[in-house]
């Protein structure tokens, strides 16, 4: 069945008290609009976006991720309101879905028991112990009478534990009739989607409710309810992984990426943190091991290291505090206290702890090259651009330069100096 989704997007978002538009604060790594817009995407292909504040900087970031989306720009000094947002719109098909662009938890599920509700009109509603500001939903036999906007309810229809989430099904030729009707006659002074509902009922359309899941569609406003949303979303990402197969210590202290994907037998200790489109495979992850855009494959990281964007880890043991950037490692071992920027490290290599790769001149970025079965003292500085062929030795404490050919030992040290009785005579101690 075709339908055409709307996201409304043009608020505010005064109680989010933040500069970054509502709809664009972060949920596991992206905007709350993308989790929508994903959903969407999975049940139509004419989805639109109705926008105002920040308006063109939602759209630059909706546009990066999907295609074919269109916009439409609400005039909030004249129509504010729900209603007021779908003065300019058209929808496509015959069918209309609005959706609230607050709404990151929605799944493709119930957008699909929406879409195929039986009816002229429907509501998406959910019963609630603490139903709070939410719209109350005047019902009969599943027959909705009436929507009453929590500003314009009586003390006894505040009562009501029915609530609106927000979210409808439309013939659209029937909002194209009952739209223009709309008053703006209430306290808020804003024109309501709600009132499209008795309008509806005098046109003889039917008008059902669709119970839904509270916490699925709740709308997100402020910072405590995001955190909420995220813990949620969390959760439902990490049970997924695990019924794929992962193995998680102590999951809800890690943070996993929407994007971020798992192959094989994975293990994940505690307090981990894998970000953007990180592709983890047949690897384990120990605690407090931060991963950032990065593959890991047939490995083991941490515990407390760190892989920043564009590392590549095949066959490769990464321990504790080393730290990793656009560094290309296979079958390497790194056990502790190093860094490892702008690299590549072949097979067989051994890094020791405190190595690091100088790889910024204070200009320009430059690489490192490693071979094969290189054996790296502790304490190496590898100078950038430097190269280092198979089977070298590099000794301990060195400054290494330039090119080391093939089966070399490279030794650069200061000579050792030893002054006698220095600390006595410099403490005036005889």
């Amino acid at each position: 069945m075709s339908i055409s989704v709307v996201i409304l997007a043009a608020g505010l978002g005064t109680r989010m008290k933040s500069n970054k538009a509502k709809v664009l604060q972060s949920l596991s790594g992206k905007a709350m609009i993308f989790h929508i817009l994903k959903q969407a995407f999975a049940i139509s292909d004419d989805i639109s976006v109705v926008l105002f504040h920040q308006k063109e900087l939602i759209k630059e970031e909706i546009c990066k991720d999907f295609e074919n989306v269109r916009f439409f720009t609400q005039d909030l000094e004249h129509y504010p309101g729900t209603a007021g947002a779908l003065k300019s719109y058209t929808p496509k098909y015959e069918r209309l879905l609005v959706l609230c662009g607050d709404m990151p938890l929605i799944t493709q599920k119930s957008l699909e028991k929406m879409r195929d509700l039986k009816a002229d009109f429907g509501v998406a509603v959910f019963e609630s112990k603490e139903p709070k500001n939410y719209g109350r939903v005047v019902l009969k036999n599943d027959e909705v009478q009436k929507i009453v906007e929590f500003k314009d309810a009586s003390e006894n229809e505040k009562q009501i534990s029915i609530c609106n989430s927000g979210v409808y099904v439309i013939k659209s030729e029937i909002l194209a009739q009952v739209l223009p009707q709309i008053s703006n006659q209430n306290a808020a002074k804003e024109y309501y989607l709600t009132d499209a509902i008795a309008l509806a009922k005098s046109l003889n359309a039917s008008v059902k409710a669709c119970f839904v899941d509270e916490l699925e569609f709740m709308g997100v406003n402020d910072k405590f309810e995001l955190s909420v949303a995220e813990t949620l979303l969390q959760e439902r990402i990490k049970k997924k992984l695990m019924l794929q197969g992962v193995i998680f210590h102590n999951p809800s202290s890690s943070f996993i990426s929407c994007e971020a994907v798992f192959k094989g037998e994975c293990e994940i200790y505690e307090h981990v943190r894998i970000e953007g489109k990180s592709v983890i495979e047949n690897s384990i992850i120990k605690s407090s091991s931060v991963i950032e855009d990065s593959v890991v494959i047939n490995s083991d990281l941490g515990p407390l290291a760190h892989l920043r964007p564009k590392c590549e880890l095949v066959n490769t043991h990464i321990g504790n505090f080393v730290e990793c950037k656009n560094a290309k490692l296979k079958g390497v071992k790194a056990g502790h206290l190093s860094y490892l920027g702008d690299c590549e490290i072949n097979e067989g290599t051994n890094v020791g702890c405190g190595t690091i790769t100088c790889n910024y001149d204070g200009l320009k970025k430059h690489k490192t090259i490693i071979g094969k079965k290189v054996f790296i003292g502790s304490d190496t500085q590898l100078i950038a651009p430097v190269e280092i062929e198979d089977e070298v030795i590099i000794a301990a404490g060195s400054s290494v330069s330039g090119c080391v050919p093939k089966g070399a030992l490279f030794i650069n040290r200061a000579e050792k100096k030893i002054v006698k009785d220095f600390f006595y005579k410099k403490f005036g101690l005889q």
